[in-house]
């Protein structure tokens, strides 16, 4: 009989590796835009927590927010059984893709996704 340790039944990624790796890319990408939003004049984060931690610890604050924010993803995404947790991680990679392209979309033309898909 071959045994199972403890450690390997709770350690159980939510989704698959490459929702993962989707999930870490588009993290990546929605982080260096929001960072960006600190050093341009022009474009504010809307998200009081960054902007707090922010103000706290200047753009290191920025990047434990976005740390913060992953952890808790993976975190519930853990918690959640098969395939509840691959569901989840799925909808979370869309909407970090979808606050991702907002972000860089508004950086380089300085308006809105929604407002240049609208016009």
């Amino acid at each position: 009989m071959i045994g199972v340790s403890d450690l390997e039944n709770r350690v159980d990624p939510p989704g698959t590796l490459g929702l993962r790796a989707a999930f870490v890319g588009v993290w990546f990408v929605d982080l260096v835009a929001t960072l960006l939003f600190f050093t341009v004049p022009y474009a504010d984060e809307l998200n009081p927590v960054t902007v707090f931690l922010h103000d706290l610890f200047g753009l290191v604050g920025v990047v434990i927010a976005a740390v913060g924010y992953a952890a808790f993803v993976i975190g519930i995404g853990h918690l959640l059984s098969r395939p509840l947790d691959t569901g989840f991680v799925a909808l979370m990679v869309g909407l970090y893709a979808l606050f991702a392209s907002n972000n860089v979309v508004l950086l380089v033309s300085r308006e809105p996704l929604l407002t240049l898909l609208v016009l």
